[in-house]
């Protein structure tokens, strides 16, 4: 019985913690493909080489007090996981993207992968006494293992990480690992050394828990919690004597909220949006508009108070993140404001209206990740089939305009669906001097007056129309992306390491 139920304790942790380690990586290296391969693979050898090496030590020291060290090691090796991310993930390695995800999710995730892989060939070779039941007992001891896998996989999906936390849930692992060591290992340490070590340890622990497990945050945040997709923080600031609030989502900024004045747009990219609306509906106001990601619903605000008969609609998957738009960040309980808290390409493949929407505008990509099924040819398809005959669909896209992989390939992905020189290119900076930037991508199946756009409001609008947009791509790399090919990942991937990776300084 203690055979099975420390295999299961084992790999219920070992599961936790790597699903636990795409989160923690997250503000670092993003959540991308490159993360998830890194995370596997490192975890996989861990697991196979320290089976290998199991498998030796239990022959040579075949007693419980051989898996008693294991564990209390375990459980220490897990302890260092928080803390060590904090300190090596911020390192400035010269190296590509790839590298640098591997290196850092094998210096963290490696030692402790391998030494709970140790664990089970340790039990098979405690529990085998008698050679004639040993399949029964490999095989109990195998079924055991991947049920605490499976478990430990579920209870971290769909419990744990909302209940508590990442760091909570790595101090958690470690304490069960560290507390089982002496019950399932007899008497690997002598008695008078456990009742010294073990409250040495919990004391230690007490007084680093506050450092290395918890969110560092400073005096101006007043709000944090790790959801079901991103880990969330509030805080008040001030841009040009005007208070404001800052949500940061995966320590990426994503929105500023003016309480006050909802009719405030701190980002270029959000004026951008209300130039392009005010151009296509001059006075008019009777429009309605789909917006692909709330976050701190700054411009559904923004657009509700400057459009009164407008009707909007949001998709955000995360419905914490709305629940604090109305206890944080001023939306009205009387919102005119429709929000479905759903994955977007699930809540519109279900839709049933079509042809309804003036404009549909894409803000759910970021520095960090891109979701690369709302990238795709028939994503935009569905999309197409939601606007009006001239409606518009405007994507924030983060690249660089001179050298970028994505934007072109996005690009023609939208001619696929809407037709050649049916798509431009909207700033608030001339894109002749434009690095690394924030552009607006738009697409209509129908022909607009792109150049009078320029004149509206801030005379700050730049367009490069669909001719324009044909020229100047023309000698571009450019791929359609489809549901079945769209490495999105591979084609961000120089911009991530120019502002996050080996070229940033300081």
């Amino acid at each position: 019985m203690k055979a099975v139920a420390v295999v299961f304790v084992a790999s219920f942790c070992t599961m936790v913690i790597e699903l636990v380690a795409g989160r923690i990586m997250a503000p670092y290296v993003g959540v991308s493909l490159y993360t998830w391969t890194s995370i596997i693979g490192v975890v996989l050898a861990g697991i196979s080489i320290g089976a290998y090496l199991g498998g030796i030590l239990a022959d040579r020291y075949p007693t419980p007090k051989t898996l008693g060290w294991l564990l209390f090691a375990s459980g220490l090796a897990a302890l260092s996981i928080s803390p060590l991310t904090g300190f090596v993930a911020r390192w400035q390695l010269e190296t590509s993207l790839m590298v640098r995800i591997l290196a850092v999710t094998a210096i963290i995730f490696f030692v402790p992968s391998t030494l709970l892989g140790m664990i089970s060939p340790v039990v098979v070779r405690l529990s085998l006494d008698r050679l004639e039941h040993s399949g029964t007992v490999v095989g109990k001891i195998y079924a055991f293992s991947t049920l605490g896998s499976i478990l430990g996989t579920f209870a971290t999906g769909f419990f744990l990480i909302s209940w508590m936390g990442t760091r909570n849930i790595l101090l958690l692992m470690s304490l069960i690992l560290i507390v089982s060591s002496p019950f399932f290992g007899g008497a690997f340490l002598k008695r008078r050394v456990l009742m010294v070590l073990f409250p040495v340890l919990f004391i230690s622990l007490w007084a680093v828990h506050h450092q290395a497990f918890t969110k560092q945050r400073d005096e101006r945040s007043y709000y944090f919690k790790e959801t079901d997709y991103f880990t969330i923080e509030l805080k008040k600031t001030e841009k040009n004597s005007r208070p404001l609030e800052m949500v940061i989502l995966d320590n990426l900024i994503h929105s500023y909220v003016d309480l006050g004045d909802p009719l405030h747009l701190q980002y270029g990219y959000e004026k951008t949006y209300a130039d392009l609306v005010a151009w296509k509906m001059k006075d008019n106001s009777n429009f309605r508009v789909l917006i692909i990601g709330g976050g701190g619903y700054t411009f559904p605000r923004f657009l509700e108070a400057k459009y009164p008969q407008a009707q909007i609609d949001v998709v955000e998957i995360d419905a914490h993140l709305t629940q604090l738009a109305y206890t944080h960040l001023g939306l009205s309980p009387q919102t005119r404001i429709r929000t479905f808290n759903d994955d977007a390409r699930w809540t519109l493949m279900n839709f049933k209206e079509k042809g309804v929407y003036d404009f549909i505008l894409a803000d759910a990509f970021n520095d960090l990740s891109i979701p690369y099924q709302l990238t795709t040819k028939e994503f935009n398809a569905l999309l197409r089939s939601l606007l009006k005959p001239d409606g518009l669909l405007m994507a924030n896209v983060i690249d660089h305009f001179q050298t970028g992989l994505f934007m072109p390939s996005y690009v023609r992905t939208l001619e696929e669906v809407f037709g050649r020189g049916k798509v431009a290119l909207v700033s608030d900076s001339p894109f002749e001097e434009m690095g690394i930037s924030t552009m607006i991508v738009s697409a209509s199946a129908s022909e607009h007056p792109w150049k009078e756009a320029e004149k509206i409001n801030r005379g700050d609008c730049y367009v490069i129309t669909p001719r324009e947009v044909g020229e100047k791509l023309r000698n571009r790399f450019a791929m359609i992306l489809t549901d079945d090919h769209a490495p999105v990942d591979n084609l961000t991937a120089p911009v991530f390491e120019e502002r996050f990776g080996k070229k940033r300084r300081g």
